[in-house]
């Protein structure tokens, strides 16, 4: 009951942004199909592995192996610091088994993020490729974006040594995923070396919506602007997939428009 009701929420509340705060570490022994066992459990620690934790002093299992794999499951790269924003709800959820020194609750906060750009560092790694065919490149390109931790990848036209054409890659990144991405920018393409910096980014909060249409579910990111307007843009893929120019201009019209 509590994975369905977790998993009908999450697909509910889809284009959310999650953080949590730092976990409690609990204490003492618990008993499982294998024995006695410490706590927090083996599989709770290996799922949570990197995230903050806490020592409140209260002893008991904390976090359950169910709870630790829908935390991992909604956060990929543990925040330091959580969200700030314009609070618009909360919700409290009870357990059933009770503590002396605190009750046992579970909060939820749910904030809109403000209409000032959001600051964050991100890793910026570029590298030039002059022997791979455009075929190539564009598979490359694609299997760099499914790496966990890559923001976005673009490419561009350059002329290198002996006017051969060359292909620039900038790829933005996770900085604490710098290792694993570089691995794989070595596997996908023949580049022999990377260059990467450190700089600040500057992001708007996107909100996703939809609009029902008869063939169909359009998705839509809508962004707010620093002056109060919205703008908004449609996923491309969802565009595609109609048939005849005519017909998507006018869909994107339609949903890039304030109201429907």
């Amino acid at each position: 009951m509590d994975v369905v009701a977790a998993g009908t929420i999450i697909a509910a509340l889809d284009g959310a942004r999650w953080s949590v705060s730092s976990l409690p570490l609990g204490g003492g022994l618990i008993q499982t199909q294998h024995g006695l066992l410490p706590v927090p459990a083996p599989a709770t620690a290996a799922l949570l592995k990197d995230f903050q934790w806490r020592n409140d002093g209260v002893s008991g299992e904390r976090i359950t192996p169910t709870g630790a794999a829908i935390l991992k499951h909604l956060i990929s790269m543990p925040a330091t610091q959580l969200p700030e924003g314009r609070l618009m709800s909360t919700g409290i959820g009870a357990g059933t088994r009770e503590f002396e020194q605190l009750p046992n609750i579970l909060r939820v906060l749910v904030f809109e993020a403000g209409t000032q750009a959001e600051s964050m560092v991100v890793a910026t790694i570029n590298f030039d490729i002059d022997d791979m065919t455009g075929e190539e490149i564009q598979v490359a390109a694609d299997r760099i974006r499914q790496v966990d931790g890559v923001i976005d990848v673009t490419t561009g036209q350059r002329t290198g040594k002996k006017g051969r054409v060359a292909t620039s890659f900038r790829v933005l990144a996770q900085p604490d995923r710098l290792d694993e991405i570089n691995r794989q920018i070595f596997t996908e393409t023949s580049t022999i070396g990377l260059r990467w910096h450190l700089e600040q980014r500057a992001c708007l909060f996107r909100k996703s919506d939809s609009m029902p249409q008869e063939e169909g579910i359009l998705r839509v990111k809508e962004v707010k602007r620093p002056d109060g307007s919205l703008s908004r843009k449609i996923e491309s893929d969802d565009v595609a997939l109609h048939s005849g120019l005519e017909k998507r201009r006018a869909l994107k019209a339609k949903a890039e428009r304030n109201q429907e």
